[in-house]
Order: structure tokens, then C-alpha cells, then sequence
């Protein structure tokens, strides 16, 4: 690697602005453990600062206040390398060098030199934090330098030859280097293969659900569709089977067969949902509020006197989002799914206006009511009453266009179910989110 490009990868951490780094441990899930590293610096600093001045000043011959100044901008910056490792580094390395050429002056010639045994000791725990933290191109830079000090002083200094303690300081902080980045690498291996794991446990997990949503689609359509169509055939076929049925009669069985056939249609719109996560539906136009007389009449065919009532300013609205129209359709469709199951033959009232503003654009209500049965009935649907789901489905809808929805009981009996769709609201197609629309019951 060239020097030049080494020299710039140390200088850019040690001339950058601090950036919030938690400290080494920081991490850690038990205080005590997040405590360590500054217990250990501590530690180095209330053993080597009095003996690298007491090592300083009488076998080194240096003066006092010299000798504790040195020590104290050898050992002390060790509790900056707890959050600041490199820059620890930078001033240590500093008054290290300082220290090599200020004991030239004093009575030590048979003294270790360059470096000092307190800062052979403070400095190979600087590699350590080093090694936790910066990068592999950052130590190896370290290194070299440390190296290039040493041997550089030992040549630019006549007559004081420390090869000795030069060699050791170099190997001993390129192997605690070598070590520690070794098994900080290998932790962080470790850590990104866990990761990569559960990614693939959720993918499987992903798979399964997708082969289970295929697996029901095709009994969904092995079952519903088989009976939808025997449905449908009888429906069309009885005027030719049966003889003698009045224009009435015939009219009801031509409605059950259309209705037989839109409910093959969403069935299998729906089915294409089941069966992958990006399964967009069929491209056929989806009903709207334009379908709402026709949904109203069908009802009314199964014994529910149901009354529609669309405001002016609805219909002076124009072509809505496909989102919203679909929804507020779908909505009335459930409500009234649910007046025949629960409730058949009672009066039923629809009501769908435009009010207030939001943000600049006007809201839409929708507002089904029902009152009590006319006679006492048993609800179509024994097995789900009572689940909830139809509300659940409705909820859902109205959470992917940022409405809301008020539902319950009316005090003289019947039920009420008013929602609010924003007219602005933009959200995924709902028939693209698989909703309990098709089993919900209130």
C-alpha cells in the first residue's frame, strides 16, 4: 500500500470533526461490562503515571515537574482512547517521541531508548482500543508509524543506539494489533452470518406462508367454485326445466344466475390475491358507487327493504380515486351483507354524502342503518355470528385510505355503521390487500 495513501487514511479520522461514537462497550447489554473499559484505563493510569515519573526522573536524570509533565501526557490521554482511540493515539505517540528526545539531555545512558517500559506497557493497551475500532488500513498506518518513529530516531541520534526497545515496541503492538483486529473481525463475521440467518428464516418463512396462500387458493376454488357454478347452470336452465313459472319466478332465477356469476368473477379476482404477494387482481373495471342501485335491488330481492340516498354534491363530484370509490363500494356491500344475515326483512336506510373539508378537499360519509326485523327470525348464519370480522375488514379498508369507521347498536335495536373515507386519500388498491372481506361477519 503506498505511504502517501497511508499517511491520508490516518489523517482523515484524526483531522475530522468528532463524531458522536459510542464508546468501546457501549453496546453492551450489562452496565458493568459498559463500565469496563474506562475501570481499565483508570487502572493503567494509577500504576503507570507515578512509576513512568519516579522511572523518569531518577534513572533518566530528568527533573521533577519534566518527569510527571511527560508521564502525565503519556498515561493520562489512555482514558481519552476509551471513546477517541486514534486521537488518544496521536498524543501519546507525541509525548512518547517528546519523552525519547528530552532524556538525551539527562544521565541515562544505561537506561532503555527510545522507549520507556511504562509506555511499552500504556501503548500496547492503546492497540488494543485501536484494534476495536478503527479500520484495517487506519492500523496498519499505526503500525508503520510507530515503526517509522522508532528506527527514525534510533538513526537520527549519534552515539544512542535502542534497536532493543524499538523491536519489541514495533512487534509488540503489531501482534496486539494483529490479534485483536483478527478477533474483532471474526466476531463481526459472526454477528453478520446471525444476521444473514435470520434474514434466511424469514424468507423461508415468506416462502411457507406463499405456498400455504396457493395451497388455499386452489381449494378455495376446488370447493366454492364447483357449487357457484352448479349454481349458476340451475339458475339459467330452470325457466326450460320447469314449466308453468310465472315472469316473476323466471326473473328471480335469472337474477340468482347473474349474481352467481360476479360472485365466480371477485371470487377468482380475489383468488389471484391468495396465490402470490404481488398478484395484482384481473384488470377488469372494479364496482364503484355507480353500482350501488344494482346492489340495493339485489338485496331487496332477499327481503331487505333498503333505501338509497345519494347526495347532489356526491354525484357533482366526478370520476373518484379508484381506491376510494372501490372501498366506500365495498363498505355498503359488507353493511348490507350483514343486514341479511343477521337481520333479514328489516328496513334498511343508505345514505352516502360529502361534507366538511379536510385540507382543502371534502370528506365522504356513508352511513348504513337498520332497524329491527319486522318478526322474530333466525339469522342466516348460526356458526358466524357474532365474529367481528366484517368490521375488521371494514377497519382495514378505512386504515389504507386514512379514514375512520363508527359501528355499534342503536338503542331501539338496530344497528348502525357510519365511516368517513378523506376524498384526497391515496393508498394500494384494497382489493390487493388480502382482507377477511369474503368470510366477515359483524
Amino acid at each position: 500500500m503506498p505511504a502517501p495513501r497511508l499517511l491520508r487514511d490516518l489523517a482523515r479520522p484524526l483531522t475530522a470533526p468528532s463524531a458522536a461514537r459510542p464508546p468501546l462497550l457501549g453496546g453492551a447489554p450489562q452496565r458493568w461490562l459498559r463500565l469496563l473499559p474506562y475501570a481499565v484505563a483508570v487502572l493503567l493510569i494509577s500504576s503507570l503515571l507515578p512509576s513512568a515519573t519516579t522511572l523518569l526522573a531518577h534513572d533518566y536524570g530528568l527533573n521533577s515537574g519534566i518527569a510527571g509533565l511527560l508521564a502525565t501526557a503519556q498515561t493520562v490521554p489512555l482514558l481519552l482512547a476509551v471513546t477517541r482511540p486514534l486521537r488518544a493515539w496521536a498524543v501519546i505517540a507525541a509525548a512518547d517521541l517528546a519523552t525519547a528526545l528530552v532524556v538525551l539531555a539527562g544521565d541515562s545512558a544505561g537506561a532503555p531508548w527510545p522507549w520507556t517500559p511504562p509506555a511499552v506497557v500504556g501503548y500496547a493497551f492503546l492497540m488494543v482500543a485501536l484494534a476495536l475500532r478503527e479500520s484495517r488500513r487506519v492500523l496498519m498506518a499505526v503500525w508503520l508509524a510507530t515503526g517509522a518513529a522508532g528506527f527514525g530516531v534510533d538513526l537520527v541520534v549519534p552515539g544512542r543506539v535502542g534497536t532493543t526497545m524499538t523491536v519489541t515496541a514495533f512487534t509488540l503492538s503489531g501482534g496486539v494489533l494483529l490479534l485483536v483486529g483478527a478477533l474483532r473481525e471474526r466476531a463481526e463475521a459472526q454477528r453478520r452470518l446471525t444476521e444473514q440467518e435470520h434474514i434466511s428464516e424469514a424468507e423461508r418463512a415468506r416462502r411457507t406462508l406463499l405456498e400455504e396462500r396457493t395451497r388455499i387458493a386452489r381449494e378455495l376454488h376446488d370447493v366454492v367454485a364447483h357449487h357457484m357454478s352448479v349454481i349458476t347452470v340451475q339458475a339459467d336452465s330452470a325457466p326450460y326445466r320447469l314449466t308453468g313459472l310465472s315472469e316473476a319466478a323466471c326473473g328471480e332465477f335469472a337474477a340468482i344466475g347473474a349474481a352467481a356469476r360476479e360472485s365466480l368473477t371477485e371470487m377468482r379476482r380475489l383468488l389471484g390475491v391468495l396465490r402470490s404477494e404481488d398478484a395484482v387482481g384481473e384488470r377488469a373495471p372494479q364496482p364503484g358507487l355507480d353500482r350501488l342501485p344494482q346492489l340495493v335491488e339485489a338485496v331487496a330481492r332477499a327481503g331487505v327493504q333498503a333505501e338509497l340516498a345519494v347526495s347532489e354534491r356526491v354525484r357533482g363530484l366526478g370520476p373518484l380515486p379508484q381506491a376510494v370509490d372501490l372501498s366506500a363500494y365495498r363498505i355498503v356491500q359488507e353493511a348490507l351483507a350483514n343486514v341479511v344475515r343477521h337481520a333479514p326483512g328489516a328496513h334498511t336506510w343508505v345514505s352516502v354524502s360529502a361534507e366538511g373539508a379536510r385540507r382543502g378537499a371534502a370528506d365522504m360519509r356513508i352511513t348504513v342503518v337498520n332497524g329491527i326485523p319486522p318478526h322474530p327470525v333466525a339469522p342466516v348464519e348460526h356458526s358466524l355470528q357474532g365474529t367481528g370480522q366484517g368490521l375488521v375488514g371494514m377497519r382495514e379498508r378505512l386504515r389504507l385510505l386514512n379514514g375512520r369507521l363508527d359501528a355499534g347498536p342503536l338503542p331501539d335495536g338496530g344497528f348502525r355503521v357510519a365511516a368517513v373515507i378523506p376524498l384526497d386519500a391515496a393508498g394500494p388498491d384494497p382489493e390487493t390487500v388480502p382482507t377477511p372481506d369474503q368470510e366477515r361477519t359483524v
